[in-house]
């Protein structure tokens, strides 16, 4: 049995049932152990539900930050950001609730652990921002906020989205994509 055994297995519980509605038990039926050979690969639900976070956080800011490092102009960079983060948001809604609000249930050691990763990935779309004032294609805003302001758009699509709604993923991302780009740009 491998850890990551174990962290797949409750990501699938996690996306399905919901943290709360997890437990040991049914993490450890899963893997096929009993709940206390568990504890041997594992110390808590808390440190599983951090790995989780930090995995899933990491693997889309990898995504997200090859976009960022990309020759692709700001403006490029930022419509192809936002559809691969939101791309990445739709596969799975449970499972990005999880993250967007999953750390809330953490204690404060991890959760401040977990807000590292967390403000990594809002480098990231800083750094898009930064780079399109200093090349002269986004007008000078407040960095943080038009941060805030861009990951909140996304991340809210948590609460709506429906697979089978009027809209695709992509669709979604270009329509916000142009929202935001309309308020960023220098008018010329």
């Amino acid at each position: 049995m491998h850890r990551s055994d174990i962290v797949q297995a409750a990501t699938l519980l996690f996306s399905e049932k919901g943290y709360y509605a997890t437990s040991m038990k049914d993490i450890a039926r899963a893997v096929h152990l009993r709940e206390a050979s568990l504890y041997h690969h594992v110390t808590s639900k808390q440190e599983i539900l951090l790995t989780v976070l930090d995995q899933e956080l990491d693997s889309i800011s990898s995504d997200v930050s090859a976009v960022a490092d990309s020759a692709l102009s700001p403006e490029e960079k930022l419509r192809s950001a936002m559809q691969v983060y939101i791309g990445r948001l739709s596969q799975d809604i449970n499972l990005s609730t999880l993250l967007l609000l999953g750390y809330r249930t953490l204690e404060p050691r991890l959760r401040a652990q977990h807000i590292e990763h967390r403000d990594r990935f809002e480098q990231i779309w800083r750094h898009i921002i930064r780079e399109g004032i200093e090349k002269g294609i986004f007008r000078e805003v407040d960095v943080s906020m038009a941060t805030f302001a861009i990951l909140g758009i996304q991340n809210w699509m948590v609460a709506w989205y429906r697979e089978d709604g009027p809209m695709k993923t992509l669709e979604l991302a270009d329509r916000f994509s142009d929202f935001i780009l309309r308020g960023l740009r220098i008018d010329r």
